[in-house]
C-alpha cells in the first residue's frame, strides 16, 4: 500500500503544483497578490486535504505562540520538500530564499517570481548578499514574513551541513527577530525519494533568538537549539513510528 498511496499523492500533487504554477506564471502579469491568495487558499488547502487522506501524512504545529505572520525572520532545518509547500498554510504569505536556478525552471521558476520567493546567486558572493538584504527589506516592508534555510539546502535526518552566516547579516539588516524552527519530515518525505511515509509530521516553532552580541556565539546557539529540538523530535518519531527508522542517520 506504501507504493499505491505514494503514486497517487504524486500524481495529484505534482499535477497540482504544475497546474497551479501554470496559472500563477499567467495571472502574476496581472496582479502578483492574487497568485498569493491562490495558492494559501486553494492550491495549498487542496494539497494538505490530499496529503492526509491519500498519503497518511498529518501536520502538527508545535509553539503556535511563536508565529508571527509579519516582521519575522525564521530560520528552519530543511529535510524535506514538504516544508517549501506547506508552512504557507501556516504562516501566511510567506517568503522562502531558494537559489536562483530554480528560477530557471519553466513554470515552476516564473511563479516563484510572481509569488515573490527571494532568489540568490551563491556564485556572485557580496553582490549576492546585498541583493538579497535590498529584496528582503521590500518583503519585509510588504508585510510578509521571510524564511532562510541557514543550511543551505535538504539533509537527511540526523545529519548538519553547517549553518552558513547569511542569515545573521540579513536578521543585523533588518532588525527583526529569529525565530528557529525544528521539524522531522525527512522521515517522512525524504529528499529524493518517490515514498510517502504514513505518520506525524511535526514542526516545531521555538522562542525568538536573543539580541546579536556576538555572530559566532548567536550562530552557535540557533545550530544548537534547532539541532537539539529536530534529535528530540526523531527520537518521538521513530518510537511513534518504527518504520521510518531505517531513515534516520545515526550520530557518529
Amino acid at each position: 500500500m506504501l507504493y499505491v498511496r505514494s503514486l497517487i499523492f504524486n500524481i495529484i500533487c505534482y499535477s497540482t503544483l504544475a497546474f497551479g504554477c501554470l496559472v500563477t506564471s499567467i495571472i502574476g502579469l496581472f496582479n502578483r497578490n492574487i497568485t498569493v491568495v491562490m495558492w494559501n487558499y486553494g492550491f495549498i488547502p487542496f494539497l494538505l486535504v490530499m496529503l492526509k487522506y491519500i498519503a497518511g501524512i498529518e501536520i502538527e504545529i508545535r509553539g503556535k505562540q511563536f508565529i508571527r505572520q509579519d516582521g519575522v525572520l525564521y530560520a528552519g532545518k530543511h529535510e524535506s520538500a514538504l516544508e517549501t509547500y506547506f508552512l504557507s498554510a501556516y504562516i501566511k504569505k510567506l517568503v522562502f530564499v531558494l537559489k536562483k536556478e530554480l528560477t530557471y525552471v519553466p513554470l515552476f521558476g516564473w511563479a516563484q517570481h510572481f509569488y515573490g520567493m527571494i532568489p540568490v546567486d551563491r556564485s556572485a558572493g557580496g553582490a549576492a548578499m546585498k541583493n538579497l538584504l535590498k529584496q528582503a527589506k521590500d518583503r519585509i516592508a510588504k508585510g510578509r514574513p521571510i524564511i532562510i534555510f541557514p543550511e543551505g539546502t535538504r539533509v537527511q535526518p540526523g545529519t548538519i551541513k553547517g549553518y552558513k552566516p547569511g542569515l545573521l547579516f540579513i536578521a543585523q539588516n533588518l532588525n527583526v527577530p529569529v525565530i528557529p524552527v525544528a521539524l522531522n519530515t525527512g522521515l517522512f518525505w525524504q529528499k529524493n525519494s518517490f515514498l510517502r511515509h504514513k505518520g506525524k509530521v511535526i514542526i516545531e516553532f521555538m522562542e525568538p533568538m536573543p539580541q546579536i552580541a556576538n555572530k559566532k556565539e548567536f550562530m552557535a546557539e540557533l545550530q544548537n537549539r534547532i539541532e537539539k529540538k529536530c534529535r528530540e523530535l526523531n527520537m518521538e518519531t521513530i518510537h511513534n513510528y518504527p518504520a521510518v527508522a531505517h531513515l534516520l542517520v545515526k550520530e557518529p
